[in-house]
């Protein structure tokens, strides 16, 4: 079985953001009024059981959640980072590897694990992004350093997981924004590669009307829509194996449902007849808990 092929056969999946701007965010519900943390204590909080519960719960076949986004907080540590960086282990890296304990969690449920990255990394610290390479305004465009090393971190992420972690949707990698080009996405392809030759690579583009390809080599389509309302045409776009990624929310990373159980079943077979697998973006608590009242909708897609 191809790993295309078991994306697809598993069907549909949950998102989540953990990110210090929302659950390490006194003004954010997901924070469950702990205040603010070292992010270290923040991921120290994340409890994989009860994330490995509410996917069990739903029947999600597989799980993507955010190393990072924007800034320099990241859920698992990375020496290469902390180099480029000037950082210490633990004070932007979290010490705890938050991606190794979810995938022991996930493991014995079946559940295959993806990670989410970015293109355009810690562009927002005022001291680290310079460091990179890459800071507002953004629309200058990337650079070829900055790319080899924000690649470099990535390649150390998949290096160590291996065949543990799936694939990667790559966020971010905008050709009219930040300028990217066939070229310079080559760099996290292979970084992708070299930790698991099998794991799947998706790099984003942006918000469109329709499923598309990014990048030539990649594995599977992106596919991020602001609404659950756009079925593929299609299994494969261009080769790349068809994928979408939605909130449930208002927004991304917000409680409760804009859809019913029974809209999500009906729409998650449609996408699962065109030949496509879906991804739903769900609230993610402090804790490791997912939204109750998500989880509860999205229940309903495996129900008899």
């Amino acid at each position: 079985m191809s790993a295309a092929d078991r994306l697809y056969n598993k069907k549909w999946g949950v998102f989540t953001h953990y990110l210090a701007g929302i659950q390490n965010n006194p003004a954010n519900p997901l924070n469950q009024g702990a205040g603010r943390t070292e992010w270290n204590d923040c991921v120290n909080a994340f409890d994989t059981a009860k994330l490995a519960e509410s996917l069990r719960r739903c029947g999600a076949g597989f799980y993507f959640i955010t190393l990072m986004q924007g800034g320099e907080t990241m859920i698992a540590p990375n020496a290469t980072f902390d180099e480029i960086a000037g950082t210490r282990p633990g004070e932007a890296c979290a010490e705890r590897d938050l991606v190794a304990d979810i995938y022991d969690a996930l493991e014995p449920l079946g559940i295959d694990l993806y990670l989410y990255y970015t293109g355009d990394g810690p562009y927002a610290h005022p001291e680290i992004g310079p460091r990179f390479g890459f800071t507002e305004p953004r629309d200058r465009g990337v650079s070829r350093d900055f790319v080899e090393k924000w690649a470099a971190v990535l390649e150390e992420y998949a290096v160590r997981y291996g065949d543990r972690v799936k694939g990667w949707w790559i966020d971010g990698c905008y050709r009219d924004y930040f300028k990217y080009t066939d070229e310079l996405l080559e760099p996290y392809y292979k970084a992708v590669k070299k930790g698991n030759p099998n794991a799947l690579a998706a790099m984003n583009n942006g918000v469109f009307t329709d499923y598309r390809k990014n990048y030539e080599k990649e594995d599977f389509v992106c596919g991020e829509f602001n609404d659950l309302n756009v079925i593929p045409k299609s299994r494969y776009i261009d080769g790349a194996q068809a994928f979408l990624l939605a909130p449930l929310g208002e927004t991304w990373a917000r409680l409760g449902s804009r859809y019913s159980g029974r809209y999500l079943r009906h729409f998650t077979a449609c996408v699962n007849e065109a030949g496509g697998a879906a991804a739903y973006d769900c609230a993610l608590f402090r804790d490791g808990t997912v939204d109750p009242e998500q989880i509860a909708a999205l229940s309903e897609i495996n129900g008899d």
